[in-house]
């Protein structure tokens, strides 16, 4: 799967995708210093303020509820391109002073773009957080767009597909693996666009985006560090709040994925390609989507079957059998429509891939017929819940919590009841999940194969 962040600018990689969506939710034992403040500015902007008194450091991320999956049709790469569009001049700065501004006071600062959302983030000292509002909420309107501005950046765009897909196999088959899996939905489409229509993305374009969707009431502000929230507030006020309010946002209603009845393959081989991989996806519901329980249910069959090292596929593949470098799963669950299911592996030594394969799919049939055991689900309980706990201990994890929930259609409390409804999931609640999603004859397979393995 691929991963990319850039600076200025870039997309969410599927590594950080995981990362960020196993720790949504979790409430570690530290939460009464983390209480979260949640409010509206009078703009439709709406505020989470979780104060961390333990270092003198704060982050700032505003999330624009807006991704390539909301682009116009032929427009692909828009979403992406604006990212990187909303680091140049505005009608107040020149273009590079935010930058130099974080650089100064040894701050950092990036933004990414997925398919529901695009973020833009700094962490620095606490004394500096009202001038990051100044600078975030002047480029949310005051942008200088024009026609030279866009074609350097689209060039930039275009030399980074370049190197980051076109020069990628991973990437390239991830690409085609997305398109062949979604049928309907506009997650089929590239984040960072098909060359063609990026190649045709001009000033207009740009303007049109940036009026449809950067706008206080279409933007959620996360701020996690040493901070008073009615201090916050209050600088939001004086920044955010002076914005006006944008249209009000239309539903955010996508084309509906139909029912998915046949087994399809994508197979990419490659001379840079050394050791064989495969991946088998399922479209299945997200927590935004899913019935009641569901998808909790989903994220704990993955951490049973694909989680870790303590996971069925690691130790039956790796250890035991030895026959795989690495064999995992992942549920990919925070979304706005519907997500998809992952399994993969790869060989090690003289294993052939199609043993690699037919041991997961072993695997997920055993879960099919017999479940899993309390015990076993319990620990994925445990396991799962504490490395939350661990992981929600940084700040910039803690804003991808809150930030990444709201702006696919949840809400604070959603991330603060997540832990007691994974304890509630049971054994059979498991077991329907794969049963119901995990059927190979609605599959999507990916194979890379080295360029001597193209036979195999």
């Amino acid at each position: 799967m691929t991963m990319f962040a850039a600076n200025p600018g870039g997309w969410v990689s599927k590594t950080l995708l995981v990362t960020i969506l196993a720790f949504t939710g979790i409430r570690s034992p530290m939460a009464a210093e983390k209480s979260p403040s949640d409010f509206l500015l009078r703009n439709g902007m709406e505020v989470v303020v979780i104060p961390d008194h333990r270092a003198p450091i704060v982050t700032h991320m505003v999330w624009y509820k807006v991704g390539s999956a909301d682009e116009p049709p032929g427009k692909s790469g828009i979403a992406h391109f604006f990212e990187h569009l909303m680091f140049k001049a505005t009608a107040n700065h020149a273009a590079g002073e935010l930058d130099r501004a974080v650089s100064e006071i040894g701050g950092s600062k990036n933004a990414f773009t997925y398919y529901d959302f695009t973020a833009f983030h700094e962490t620095v000292p606490p004394s500096a957080l009202g001038q990051m509002m100044s600078y975030e909420a002047d480029r949310m309107r005051n942008l200088v767009l024009t026609d030279d501005v866009i074609k350097t950046e689209r060039d930039v765009i275009l030399e980074e597909r370049r190197s980051r897909i076109e020069n990628n196999p991973q990437a390239v088959l991830t690409e085609e693996l997305d398109a062949t899996l979604w049928q309907n939905q506009p997650y089929r489409i590239s984040v960072v666009g098909w060359m063609q229509e990026i190649q045709q993305l001009n000033r207009e374009d740009a303007k049109a985006f940036y009026d449809a969707h950067y706008h206080p009431n279409s933007a959620v502000l996360v701020v996690v560090g040493d901070v008073d929230p009615d201090a916050v507030k209050a600088m939001a006020e004086r920044t955010y709040g002076k914005i006006a309010r944008g249209p009000d946002l239309p539903p955010r209603i996508r084309p509906v994925e139909p029912e998915q009845n046949t087994r399809r393959t994508v197979t990419l081989t490659d001379a840079r390609v050394s050791v064989p991989s495969f991946s088998t996806q399922w479209v299945v519901p997200s927590y935004h989507t899913a019935k009641p329980g569901e998808a909790e249910a989903l994220d704990l069959l993955a951490e049973i079957l694909g989680g870790g090292n303590r996971s069925r596929l690691y130790q039956e593949l790796v250890v035991k059998q030895g026959i795989a470098s690495s064999a995992a799963a992942y549920f990919q669950g925070t979304m706005l429509d519907a997500t998809n299911f992952t399994v993969y592996g790869a060989p090690r030594g003289d294993a052939k891939l199609s043993d690699v394969e037919a041991a997961v799919d072993a695997e997920i049939a055993r879960i099919v017929k017999d479940g899993v055991c309390d015990d076993e689900l319990e620990r994925a309980k445990t396991r799962y819940v504490r490395s939350m706990i661990f992981t929600r201990d940084k700040q910039d994890e803690m804003a991808n919590l809150y930030g990444w929930t709201l702006a696919t259609g949840g809400n604070v409390k959603d991330v603060q009841e997540w832990p007691d409804r994974i304890r509630k999931v049971t054994a059979e609640e498991v077991k329907a999940a794969a049963a119901r999603y995990l059927v190979l004859d609605h599959s999507t397979t990916g194979y890379l194969l080295p360029q001597q393995q193209a036979g195999n």
